[in-house]
């Protein structure tokens, strides 16, 4: 698939992974208190994400089905320049129209862009070295991904407390950085990522777009034969709603106990630093709780430890028991990912790996939108706290869904032995 080495690729993808979730780290701390100094509640917040998630369970899989037949790269540079558009009207997004237009855009975006990159990672690494262990780089990727996310955060946490820039809010000031950035994710794309791509031209392109729905149903059909692949993907119906809680309802119970929004706002910055090189330490523990544990067992247990840890953002009293328990449920989080992108990649093969994955994000996406809505309207009725504690018990009950792949690596790790000992015993 490519003239790079195994290693060139996996550096290679280290840093597109990370120039992706760069940006987000500058939005998360910042997006819902600046929405809300925007005039916006919870429930329009709630609303206008909701809008993502409709587009991304409309456009997830053909995507996917899209970049299998055409190739990932062209996918990915289209989902980079509507991820820019997206952020770039976010700068003035100041009613729950344009709001809405903003996160259908990160509909667009997410659509395209989840699934292709790794794609690419697992299926060029294979195809330099067949016998190459690529659940390293998967790994990695979440290291990388936490220590960007917490330089974002942390760039973003300073620049709010240097206050406004001109005309600029000191909460808008982390988004006007994070568009920059994601032009500079862009031409590192078009840069560094090389595809021998399945075709080119107009003629592939109508050609993908008729063998888009074949890879579909092809992915779909993995899903009805394989009860692992389909527990595997109601993983994320849970976890999709259950992340709502520490990715936007825990900016809101800090400016509660604190009393003030802007203050939240800087101490956010340092706190989700913090919060994601405990996810990179997290991913980096990924080997030893797959040897201690077992991929399967290990995530099951990490969906109750990160139920609990959002118990305790929303129980303890006071900022300091908020942002420990908001570091360690981030540490879980950095933990479970490998884990269960692993499992899931164990469960396919070459040509339909991205829509596979885009089934996997497909039904995330609309489960956190349906929990923004839900857990929105529970915050502005009983308060974020009730909110939280809601969303901490959809996390926990994800658990017994690894069940099944528990049971295939047992059946599987029993055949083998099996074999082996056939094998020694002629």
């Amino acid at each position: 698939m490519s003239a790079l080495s195994v290693t060139q690729i996996r550096h290679r993808f280290l840093v597109l992974h990370g120039l992706r979730w760069l940006p987000v780290g500058l939005l998360i701390p910042v997006f819902i208190l600046l929405m809300q100094e925007r005039g916006l509640t919870l429930t329009q917040i709630g609303l206008a994400v909701a809008a993502q998630g409709v587009v991304v369970l409309l456009l997830e899989v053909p995507t996917g089905g899209f970049a299998d037949a055409l190739g990932r790269k062209p996918v990915l540079v289209v989902a980079n320049a509507v991820g820019l558009a997206s952020l770039a009207l976010l700068v003035v997004a100041d009613s729950l129209a344009l709001l809405v237009a903003v996160w259908a855009l990160q509909g667009v975006f997410r659509a395209l862009d989840s699934g292709p990159l790794e794609s690419w990672y697992v299926d060029s690494t294979l195809a330099a070295d067949p016998d190459a262990a690529y659940e390293k780089g998967l790994g990695q990727a979440g290291m990388v991904l936490g220590v960007c996310m917490a330089a974002g955060a942390l760039l973003s946490g300073g620049l709010v407390a240097l206050g406004p820039v001109g005309p600029v809010s000191a909460l808008s000031t982390p988004i006007v950085v994070a568009v920059l950035l994601q032009a500079v994710a862009l031409v590192a794309l078009l840069t560094l990522l090389v595809e021998q791509r399945p075709a080119a031209g107009a003629g592939a392109l109508r050609a993908s777009l008729r063998q888009a729905p074949r890879m579909v149903g092809e992915a779909f059909g993995l899903l009805r034969r394989s009860r692992v692949l389909l527990a595997l993907v109601a993983v994320e119906l849970f976890w999709g709603f259950g992340m709502v809680t520490f990715e936007s309802l825990l900016p809101i119970r800090l400016a509660e106990v604190v009393g003030d929004a802007d203050r939240a706002g800087a101490l956010l910055g340092p706190a989700s630093t913090a919060a994601w090189l405990a996810s990179a330490g997290g991913a980096a523990l990924t080997p030893l709780l797959i040897r201690w544990l077992g991929a399967a067992p290990g995530a099951a247990l990490l969906r109750v430890v990160q139920g609990v840890t959002v118990v305790g953002m929303a129980l303890l009293a006071g900022p300091v028991g908020v942002l420990i328990a908001f570091v360690a449920c981030y540490a879980v989080h950095g933990a479970s990912n490998p884990l269960h992108m692993g499992l899931l990649h164990r469960q396919v093969d070459g040509p339909y790996r991205t829509s596979v994955i885009s089934v996997n994000s497909m039904v995330a996406m609309p489960a956190a939108a349906l929990g923004g809505v839900l857990l929105g309207y529970v915050g502005d009725r009983a308060g974020v706290s009730a909110a939280m504690l809601v969303g901490a018990v959809v996390l926990a009950v994800a658990a017994p869904l690894y069940l099944p792949a528990w049971r295939a690596d047992r059946v599987a790790g029993q055949a083998l032995r099996t074999e082996v000992s056939r094998k020694v015993s002629v």
